[in-house]
């Protein structure tokens, strides 16, 4: 492609001798004006201005910027490079190599399907953490998950041999946004065009929501979904309209007893206070230069918690302080320093940067804190974390015959107005069918929440579970393993209390499972690892883990247990991610804690714990040991960081990466420009995307005799529309795995099979948490099949094979944020593959809603102030939404006219707002999807 340069932008840059390329932001009036993250689009519209999809006047009205003004203007975003996961990456790979056949049927050369931008795997979301507690857990559960996840792993070699500029990290190495920040970010990227060398930012976008973390090295990049992924891959650009940019002002130091994670939980609950989905949030004041590069970094990784689209911190001294320690070029660092300072991308908190909102943070005022039961967003302080807890209980408890009765004292907790349910097993009964909870006055034993379960192990351990046992302690996830401040606080608390005398509850899994090898290395130069063992909490992988719902299975008896007295356990997490069912089967309430609180929860044994009024246990001398007599000092942390940690460590992490083990170098590898499908695979089969597709798209229709496939409420992630974690034998996606010979031992997990549309489309809206509303009181991936007399209860799959038998298209009808947390692109392909036309919600979640177009499925908007329930359906009506044919005369209304009419023959109309936002969109949406466009492209030339 040729860039026009109207602006005459195009100019040279020597560093150290080097000359390079470069598009001047001050050749374009206003740029000087912009807020950081906005001068990185402004060099990218420069730089990739074709005078066609990228003109002068896109680059004046994002130079001309007006922070108040609401965003209607669309810019075409060209990310420097790709980076991916292996949940999210298989499919990716998987679509590329269908693709690839699909452009032969068509005529054209399957290897023009290819990545035009560097595209990097990290492979970190397989290890499950079946083994724990003991040294040789970490080299178990690698073996084990060469065994789950051989087929793929052979698919992606392959791929790493088939496509150009593709790379696998191998599994083992660390989580992608740790490998990211540490390794594999350019923060200013080099290529050689037309026999130049061009220096230009380093932007990404990511097939994981947590790409932000890369934000707190200056680079811009978020998750997208993997449809979008593959796109940025094949040349196209990425859609957006010029956002609101939030400024977010930080002052003042963290004081003693909190850390970084305690920072991160009070962002996000102001941020998602405040309102900043869709918009960019910017840091900046005085108080940034005291934001160490680990602490940027985990602030941005929690951006999809605050809803943002990036969360942004600038380039300065910390940046290339951080580039130097983590065995960055001396070119490459002092290339970032110069171009950045000639581009006007370096801080300067002297400048008064002009932003569309503010918010401010005194970092003096944070304090220690946690996150639970289900949202990341629900912050409580640690003082009131044991009376939240007994709050929040009220949702989780129920009771049968087995189990025991609840504790008078929280009589007040639970008022009758709003008292638990008690009901066998794990279904919960609607608020109007409750009955009064009862209570017993023998509780045994002060501060009981009921009478506890005897729980007698194998190895003789004996102990009794209750309702808040912690269960799951696991320090995990790039947010916080990424972070050697929080990471050392925990090892010194773990010699803290070994040398008090302090164990672990016999009842708790514990694991450590880092982002990097780096945190093994500066755990073993510390001297800290033996305290941390000592404690249970032996490294178990290198890889996203508990966070993602590789958690492992609890202990047979811990879990017999739990299911047969329908328990409330709970789990704790140094994560980002807490939502129903995504952590463990058997635990329902889930909390975010620092590295630190998670291994003080361990100690604790229970949510339904008062660190400031209850002891942890007792010394040698039999004096009351509390979490204050062995919290540590930050003064020594400090000190083990400077001792531990240094160049060599991440220079030796990374020698070979994409190398791999023994493992990966024996395994058996196909070749060739197209992919041999297996069949009888379990893991990897061609998806039916591109089946029947015609060279030009048949005209899109409106939507007549739909019925609702779910009726869903707010908040709905994701999680609940495709979950990632285990599944059982009577589910659909169980049975087809029996069927197809496979054992139950072997079923690993859904986000291991993304490769599978088999599986997936099976295992769409199968949380076992989601609540469909067209039932009353059941949980999981059930709905009503309205093919049948009367719609009877049926497996969600089930009923939309009849749907899709009889004819009849599926709407989902949804509250507000619909499709929150993971950029996970099976919940708009599993959507669009039950035979869903269209999505009706209160509001959405940016990646999922570009998701649903990117499949060809209708985003659609209830009117402002209006909802399923404000305007009485039931799910049970008929739907036909009219006014979806304008597309193919290229015009996008603003509003559909959406007509539900009743068994009894009335109908109710209303305007639903379409959420086609942009003229790429509406391209993708005619095309029946992103895929089908970019492979007519790709076709036609």
């Amino acid at each position: 492609m040729s860039t026009v340069d109207s602006f005459g932008s195009k100019g040279k840059l020597n560093v150290a001798g080097t000359e390079y390329e470069i598009f001047r932001l001050n050749s374009v009036e206003g740029a000087e004006n912009l807020p950081f993250s906005l001068k990185v689009l402004l060099e990218n519209l420069l730089r990739t201005e074709d005078g066609a999809n990228i003109t002068a006047d896109h680059v004046r009205a994002l130079a001309g910027w007006d922070p108040n003004a609401e965003p209607d203007t669309e810019i075409q975003f060209t990310p420097a490079r790709v980076i991916m996961q292996d949940f999210t990456g298989v499919p990716c790979v998987v679509d590329l190599a269908t693709m690839r056949e699909a452009v032969k049927d068509l005529g054209g050369d399957p290897k023009r399907v290819n990545p035009l931008a560097p595209a990097e795997m990290v492979i970190d979301h397989s290890v499950q953490i079946d083994a724990f507690g003991n040294s040789g857990a970490l080299e178990r559960n690698m073996e084990i998950e060469y065994q789950r996840n051989g087929e793929r792993y052979q698919f992606l070699r392959w791929g790493q041999t088939a496509f150009d500029d593709f790379k696998v990290v191998p599994p083992g190495t660390g989580i992608v946004h740790q490998v990211n920040i540490e390794y594999l970010a350019r923060t200013v990227m080099t290529r050689e065009v037309d026999g130049a060398l061009r220096a230009y930012p380093d932007t990404c976008v990511g097939t994981d929501s947590h790409t932000t973390m890369v934000n707190g090295l200056g680079v811009l990049g978020w998750g997208v979904g993997g449809i979008e992924a593959e796109a940025a891959m094949l040349g196209q650009p990425v859609s957006m309209l010029i956002p609101r940019v939030v400024g977010f002002k930080l002052s003042g130091s963290i004081p003693a007893g909190a850390t970084a994670t305690d920072v991160v939980l009070t962002i996000t609950e102001m941020l998602r206070k405040h309102g900043v989905v869709g918009k960019f949030v910017e840091f900046y004041g005085e108080g940034v230069a005291a934001v160490p590069l680990a602490n940027r970094a985990t602030i941005g990784n929690m951006s999809p918690e605050f809803g943002s689209t990036a969360a942004m911190f600038p380039i300065d001294d910390v940046t290339l302080d951080y580039l130097r320690l983590t065995g960055r070029s001396e070119q490459n660092v002092a290339l970032v320093e110069a171009y950045s300072k000639e581009q006007g991308l370096w801080h300067d908190p002297s400048r008064d940067i002009k932003f569309s909102e503010y918010l401010e943070l005194d970092l003096s005022t944070v304090v220690p804190s946690i996150a639970g039961p289900k949202r990341p967003q629900d912050r409580i302080e640690l003082t009131e974390a044991k009376d939240e807890f007994r709050h929040d209980l009220k949702n989780y408890v129920s009771h049968d015959a087995n189990a025991g009765t609840l504790d008078e004292s929280l009589e007040e907790t639970f008022p009758a107005s709003d008292a638990p349910s008690f009901t066998s097993g794990a279904t919960h009964v609607s608020d109007t069918d409750r009955e009064p909870p009862k209570y017993s006055a023998a509780h045994g034993g002060a501060g009981r929440i009921s009478s506890p379960v005897p729980v007698k192990m194998a190895d003789g351990r004996e102990f009794e579970l209750d309702h808040g046992a912690v269960t799951i302690a696991s320090i995990t996830s790039c947010t916080n393993t990424s972070n050697p401040s929080v990471m050392l606080a925990a090892a010194v608390l773990a010699r803290n209390a070994v040398e008090k005398g302090l164990t672990a509850k016999p009842w708790v899994k514990t694991s450590v499972a880092p982002g990097s090898k780096v945190v093994t290395d500066y755990y073993e130069k510390s001297g800290l690892t033996p305290y941390l063992e000592k404690l249970g909490f032996y490294i178990v992988g290198y890889g996203c883990a508990t966070c993602i719902g590789n958690s492992g299975p609890l202990e047979a008896e811990i879990s017999d247990a739990i299911q047969a007295n329908d328990l409330a356990v709970s789990a704790v997490l140094s994560g980002n991610r807490n939502f129903e069912g995504r952590i463990n089967p058997d635990v329902k309430m889930n909390y975010l804690a620092s590295p630190p609180l998670v291994i003080a929860y361990a100690l604790a044994g229970s949510m339904d714990f008062d660190f400031e009024t209850d002891a942890l246990g007792k010394d040698e001398a039999g004096n009351d040991v509390f979490l204050k007599d062995i919290w540590p000092n930050p003064v020594e942390v400090q000190q083990v960081i400077d001792s531990s940690i240094d160049k060599d460590m991440f220079a030796k992490g990374y020698d070979g990466v994409f190398d791999g083990d023994e493992r990966w170098q024996a395994l058996d590898t196909p070749a060739g420009d197209t992919f041999a499908w297996d069949e009888k695979s379990t893991y990897v089969r061609k998806p039916p995307y591109f089946e029947g597709m015609q060279a030009q798209p048949e005209p899109v229709k409106d939507i007549t005799g739909a019925r609702v496939l779910l009726k869903l409420g707010d908040s709905v992630t994701t999680d609940h529309i495709s979950p990632a974690g285990s599944f059982k034998s009577d589910t659909p996606a169980g049975q087809y795995l029996l069927a197809n010979g496979v054992e139950r031992k072997d079923f690993n997990s859904y986000g291991s099979r993304r490769g599978n549309h088999e599986v997936m489309i099976r295992g769409t809206f199968a949380n076992i948490r989601i609540k469909n509303q067209l039932l009353d009181g059941v949980e999981g991936g059930f709905t009503r099949d309205f093919t049948q007399a009367d719609g009877p209860q049926a497996y969600v799959y089930d009923a939309a094979q009849n749907y899709q038998a009889a004819g009849t298209p599926l709407v989902v009808l949804a509250g507000k944020e619909y499709g929150s947390g993971s950029s996970r692109d099976w919940a708009a392909k599993g959507t669009a593959l039950l035979g869903v036309k269209a999505v009706i919600a209160e509001s959405y979640e940016r990646i999922h809603r570009s998701n649903l177009i990117g499949m060809g499925v209708l985003p659609l908007q209830f009117p402002a102030g209006e909802s399923a329930a404000s305007l009485g359906l039931s799910g049970t009506e008929t739907f036909s939404v009219e006014g979806v044919t304008a597309l193919n005369e290229g015009i996008t209304p603003k509003t559909l006219k959406v007509t539900a009419t009743a068994e009894d023959g009335s109908s109710k109309t209303f305007d639903a707002v379409l959420r086609i936002d942009t003229p790429g969109e509406a391209d993708y949406y005619r095309n029946g999807g992103i895929l089908q466009y970019v492979l007519r492209q790709i076709s036609a030339n």
